[in-house]
């Protein structure tokens, strides 16, 4: 009974001290909720309009970070993979369209003739990344679905540093400025430009619902959904488990082509490690917001992205020069109090 008693008293400390902890973290990500709005708040009193200029590149900018992270994130929500070659994969889609806008289509300004000329080098670039990042899945990652998982991992970096070389080869090993004018007309606000926003989000937002739709309403939706759940179990069921993974990569693979070919279309630059830098953000924007949730996967990039362009246009901002900084120290601290995400749902390890 002794036994009994002093057990009992030791669970009840146990379980004081649980809620005493999770008490103490949800205080501090209010207060650190708190501290960004009050960031906030106080950049739009100093000087609104710098802010909402700010705000919109952020937009902007976020929205691009949005498809190279669903890229990531559909694979993840597969086969739990992270796929560190998608950023590099990115710098081809920017590698491919510019050669297709300005090589082969001979065009250097978005107008009507240039934004049709836009829209072809998209649909190459999305379909060339599609075949490499089906390629890849192919050659290596399929034949390493049942080993340590450290061993697609180390293969992911390999494939990395394999485009950053067909980069090098192709584009040179220096930024460069592709003969695009990239400005579209239209009004502008402190030097952004409305129509180049809302070019980025007539491509993210049907993209974005496009992904929803064949995931949620079609039968290789369901067929993803079941091989993430159980791959044995999905293979029973007569789904065939190789074509469905395949296709997951084809629709990452495309989704990196469509963020590249925005890129040229708003940037006109591009270099070989430039997929290394968004590949990281992207992949930020994806864990913000819960990976393997499409719908997380938009909100990080927007997210990261205005942070980002408050931090380096707005009055009270640390500048450019600790843009990096900002955005990860964000991530860190979200991994500590909602190590899921955003919107991920808490998981427990099955043993």
């Amino acid at each position: 009974m002794v036994a009994v008693a002093s057990s009992s008293q030791s669970l009840t400390k146990l379980r004081r001290r649980v809620r005493l902890g999770e008490t103490a973290g949800r205080v501090a990500g209010w207060l650190i909720v708190g501290g960004i709005a009050f960031w906030i708040i106080a950049n739009i009193v100093k000087s609104p309009s710098q802010f909402f200029a700010a705000f919109l590149t952020g937009i902007n900018n976020g929205a691009l970070y949005a498809l190279i992270a669903l890229g990531y994130t559909m694979v993840y929500g597969i086969i739990e993979l992270i796929n560190f070659a998608h950023g590099d994969l990115f710098m081809l889609g920017t590698v491919i369209s510019a050669n297709v806008f300005v090589n082969w289509l001979g065009l250097g300004d978005l107008g009507a003739s240039g934004l049709a000329g836009l829209l072809l080098s998209m649909v190459i670039a999305m379909i060339a990344c599609a075949a490499i990042n089906v390629g890849t899945e192919l050659i290596a990652y399929r034949r390493l679905r049942n080993a340590p998982k450290l061993a697609p991992l180390i293969t992911a970096v390999g494939f990395s540093f394999i485009f950053q070389d067909i980069g090098i080869n192709a584009n040179g090993s220096a930024p460069k400025n592709w003969p695009i004018d990239t400005n579209l007309g239209g009004p502008s606000w402190n030097g952004f430009q409305f129509y180049q926003l809302l070019l980025v989000l007539a491509v993210t937002i049907p993209l974005l619902l496009l992904m929803t739709f064949i995931v949620t309403r079609t039968n290789q939706g369901k067929a993803m959904r079941a091989v993430a759940s159980d791959q044995d179990g999905a293979r029973l069921m007569g789904i065939n488990v190789n074509r469905t993974i395949s296709f997951v990569f084809a629709l990452g693979g495309a989704l990196a082509g469509s963020a590249g070919a925005l890129w040229i279309a708003t940037h006109a630059s591009n270099s070989y490690n430039l997929g290394l830098r968004l590949g990281l953000i992207a992949f930020t924007a994806a864990v913000l917001g819960g990976i393997g949730n499409l719908v997380g996967a938009v909100l990080g990039g927007l997210l990261i992205g205005v942070i980002e362009a408050v931090n380096n246009g707005a009055a009270y901002g640390l500048g450019q020069a600790w843009s990096q900084t900002v955005i990860f120290a964000i991530l860190i601290t979200l991994m500590v109090f909602k190590p899921e995400g955003l919107l991920g749902s808490r998981t427990t390890e099955k043993v």
